[in-house]
């Protein structure tokens, strides 16, 4: 184990009835130093957002004690989807993310959040891989003007049939060949698709950036406690391999958290605070 650990970072996730104020105010009061903006309607929608108004977020947060540390997008959803056989919707979705990486630099962001979008299920997956592969060479390499890292998750087979496990996202790094890409781990993708954070390690070593710890049976983005992933063995496993990067608490579980996102972003804090104590302990004997 290395001496440092990673940093639960506050988000807007799960805050979508809310304004963002509301949602700082409780990040900050729970302790949170760090952020990470998702960009929906009603927060930070960013064909909307001008670069006056991002500017003016990041002054907001900052007025509670937070930074923008990563922005993530919105974009697993149609027509944004980079690696679409449509010439125009794939146009649209670059153009978007350019724009999103100009935005991340008036934030303040260090990190651009990315994901591989989906091909056709008509097509061989390779003529979507390499179509993402150049979409993604594209947006770091102007992302990288611009001072900015980006991470690339993986997701479910129900939202991309292109990089869903670690070994695939290993394989869009060597396509890409971004020095200033790297991955997000996110548990429930992992825990879907039958990984470890180990398979992690094995396949990205350190360009593993991000980290989306949330619970699930195995899916569902749920709060620690409302699903059943090894926490303790995550956070190990984490910690072991030198990660102390942010870890994002990315609720959604069909809207059961709507009505109260702070108690179940608190629950989860503490529920990874703990384990984090026990492992900081262990280190310090070490």
């Amino acid at each position: 184990m290395t001496g440092a650990l990673p940093v639960i970072a506050g988000s807007n996730f799960g805050y979508q009835l809310y304004p963002l104020r509301h949602c700082f105010a409780q990040m900050a009061a729970a302790g949170r130093t760090d952020f990470e903006l998702w960009g929906i309607a009603g927060h930070a929608h960013l064909p909307w957002l001008s670069d006056e108004q991002a500017r003016a977020l990041r002054a907001q947060a900052a007025d509670y004690g937070l930074r923008i540390r990563c922005l993530t997008p919105e974009q697993v959803s149609y027509p944004v989807n980079i690696a679409s056989p449509n010439r125009d919707l794939r146009r649209h979705s670059l153009r978007g993310f350019r724009r999103a990486a100009q935005l991340a630099a008036e934030l303040g962001a260090e990190l651009l959040f990315l994901t591989a979008g989906c091909g056709s299920a008509l097509e061989e997956p390779e003529r979507g891989f390499a179509r993402s592969a150049e979409a993604l060479a594209e947006i770091c390499g102007y992302a990288h003007e611009l001072g900015l890292r980006c991470v690339l998750e993986p997701l479910q087979p129900s939202e991309s049939n292109l990089v869903t496990t670690a070994g695939q996202a290993a394989a869009m790094l060597e396509a890409v060949r971004a020095p200033n890409l790297g991955v997000t781990l996110d548990t429930v993708a992992m825990a879907v698709a039958g990984e470890s954070v180990e398979d992690y390690w094995r396949s990205v070593g350190d360009r593993l950036w991000h980290v989306h710890l949330i619970d699930g049976r195995p899916a569902g983005h749920l709060a620690w406690g409302d699903g059943w992933l090894d926490l303790r063995g995550i956070l190990r496993d984490l910690v072991a391999g030198g990660y102390d990067g942010l870890l994002t608490v990315e609720l959604f579980g069909e809207g059961k958290y709507h009505a109260d996102p702070g108690a179940a972003h608190r629950r989860s804090a503490r529920a990874i605070e703990q384990v984090l104590g026990e492992l900081s302990g262990h280190l310090g004997r070490n």
